[in-house]
């Protein structure tokens, strides 16, 4: 599961720069090993803070910024069983890409590729059949129903809107 991306070195003893994507910035520092590049090497987490509006890391493994620099740019993920199990109701945005959207009238609206955060509420991306694209906002009364198993999100939608 991605929670951030290494964005940058900080100071001289290999600390790097992280872009969280959890809700609450510092919580990307309540994992660990973290798991960086296509090969998904583990790194051991030693110490981590708020760094003015970003967040901060020492990894075991990184002793100076030019190992630290190496980083940039790498996805920071953790093994799934180490996240927090969820509330009937609730999901995980990465759970639902793929996943194909109808309405409640059946008809094929896409399938979803993405999703964006905004200021009001969170809005679903999706891959339409005619090659467009589709933000459908994610809330209680436009998401009708999720069926993880079927890969199948209904919702209260219209294609024209």
């Amino acid at each position: 599961m991605v929670l951030g991306k290494i964005s940058g070195i900080y100071g001289v003893r290999g600390m790097v720069k992280v872009f969280s994507f959890t809700d609450l910035r510092d919580a990307i520092l309540d994992y660990s090993p973290w798991f960086l590049g296509s090969e998904l090497r583990p790194y051991v987490l030693e110490e981590g803070r708020m760094q003015g509006e970003g967040v901060v890391a020492k990894l075991a493994e990184v002793s100076d910024r030019e190992q630290a620099r190496a980083l940039i740019g790498l996805e920071i993920r953790i093994a799934r069983k180490f996240l927090p199990d969820l509330e009937p109701g609730e999901y995980y945005w990465r759970d639902l890409i793929g996943m194909r959207v109808l309405n409640q009238e059946g008809l094929l609206l896409g399938k979803v590729t993405a999703f964006l955060e905004t200021g009001a509420n969170d809005v679903m991306v999706l891959d339409d059949e005619k090659g467009g694209e589709l933000l459908i906002p994610w809330s209680d009364t436009s998401a009708a129903g999720v069926d993880q198993s079927a890969g199948l999100i209904t919702v209260d939608w219209q294609a024209d809107w």
